[in-house]
C-alpha cells in the first residue's frame, strides 16, 4: 500500500448526538484504500452511528466525513456495500428476485444481475433456495444473503456492522474465508464488531472506540505493540533463584505446565535467557508472548463501563 494514497474515508472532528446524548464525540480518523479497518468497541459505544453517517443515513452535527473522494457519502452509493446490524429482507419474496432488486438499486440490471447472484448463491451454497423465501431460511442463511446483497454490486468500500452474529462456529469461518478473499481483490473493509479474536485474524488497522470516544487507533501490530506487558511463558527445570530476583522479575504466574513471567521495568527478555542459561537451568520453553486485542480492549474499556 503506498502511504501517501488518498484516504477511502475521512472523518474530521465529527460528533452526533440525539437530544442530550453524545452518540459520537469529535472523533476523527482516516482509512487507507485497500486495508480492513477493525472499528471496535463495546455495545453502544457509537459505532453504528458513526458508520450510519459514513453511508449517509445519518447527518453529523459537527465535522465532516468524505467517501471515496467526495464529501456527500450520498454521490458515491453504488460503490459502497452496506451489510447493517439490523437485518431486513422481504419475507414473501423469492431470494433471487430479492437480490435482483437489491442489484437493481445499485444499477446492475438483466443478465448481469443474474450472473452475479448464481455466482455468489452458488459460492455460499445457497443456488438450490434460490426460488424460496426468506421465511423458508434458517437465520444463517438469511444472514448470507444479506451480505450477498451487500457485494453483489462489487463495491469499492464494504461495510459490515456486526457481520458474524447470529452464525454458527461453521459459517463464521466461512464467512471470514469470503472477506479475506474480497480483501485480496484490494477491497476497502470496514469491520465493526466487538469480536477481538475475530478482529485480530482479519483487520489491518484498529480504531476502539468508548463511549463515543475514540479510545486508541493505529495499525494492529502498533496497538498490540503498544500495550506490551514483557510477558514471557516459560518451561524450565531449576532457575528458581533467577525468577526470584525483582531486578530481573516483577512476578510470576504458574499455570498447569509452565510459567507466565512478567518482566521489571527495562529488563530485556534477552537478559532473562541469558541468566538462566548461565545457572544452569533446562529451558524447555522461552516464548515472548504478545498481548492480544482482547488483552488490549480489557485494559482500555474493562474498567471504564
Amino acid at each position: 500500500m503506498n502511504e501517501n494514497s488518498k484516504a477511502t474515508v475521512k472523518v474530521e472532528n465529527v460528533t452526533k448526538k440525539f437530544g442530550d446524548f453524545v452518540a459520537v464525540s469529535d472523533l476523527s480518523f482516516e482509512i487507507k484504500p485497500g486495508r480492513v479497518f477493525g472499528f471496535l468497541g463495546p455495545n453502544g459505544a457509537g459505532k453504528t452511528t458513526t458508520i450510519r453517517m459514513i453511508v449517509g443515513i445519518l447527518l453529523p452535527d459537527e465535522g465532516k466525513i468524505e467517501v471515496l473522494g467526495s464529501d456527500s457519502p450520498v454521490k458515491v452509493q453504488n460503490k459502497i456495500g452496506y451489510l447493517p446490524e439490523e437485518r431486513g429482507l422481504y419475507k414473501k419474496m423469492k431470494i433471487e428476485d430479492q437480490l435482483r432488486y437489491f442489484a437493481a438499486l445499485k444499477g446492475i440490471n438483466g443478465s448481469e444481475a443474474d450472473r452475479r447472484i448464481d455466482y455468489w448463491l452458488e459460492k455460499m451454497g445457497l443456488l438450490q433456495w434460490k426460488k424460496k423465501k426468506t421465511t423458508d431460511l434458517s437465520k444463517g442463511m438469511a444472514q448470507k444473503i444479506q451480505f450477498i446483497s451487500a457485494v453483489l454490486h462489487d463495491p469499492e468500500l464494504l461495510i459490515l456492522d456486526e457481520p458474524f452474529s447470529g452464525l454458527d462456529p461453521i459459517n463464521v469461518e466461512f464467512l471470514i474465508e469470503v472477506v479475506s478473499e474480497l480483501k485480496q481483490q484490494n477491497k476497502t473493509i470496514i469491520f465493526s464488531t466487538h469480536l477481538m479474536e475475530t478482529a485480530e485474524r482479519l483487520c489491518d488497522d484498529i480504531l476502539l472506540i468508548n463511549k463515543s470516544r475514540k479510545v486508541i487507533s493505529g495499525t494492529l501490530r502498533e496497538v498490540k505493540s503498544s500495550f506490551s506487558k514483557n510477558l514471557v511463558a516459560l518451561r524450565i527445570v531449576g532457575g528458581d533463584g533467577i525468577l526470584s530476583d525483582k531486578e530481573l522479575v516483577a512476578e510470576v504466574k504458574d499455570h498447569a505446565d509452565e510459567k507466565e513471567v512478567v518482566l521489571a521495568n527495562g529488563v530485556d527478555a534477552q537478559v532473562l535467557l541469558k541468566k538462566l542459561i548461565e545457572s544452569g537451568a533446562r529451558i524447555l520453553k522461552f516464548e515472548c508472548v504478545e498481548p492480544s486485542l482482547r488483552d488490549v480492549f480489557i485494559e482500555k474499556i474493562g474498567g471504564e463501563n
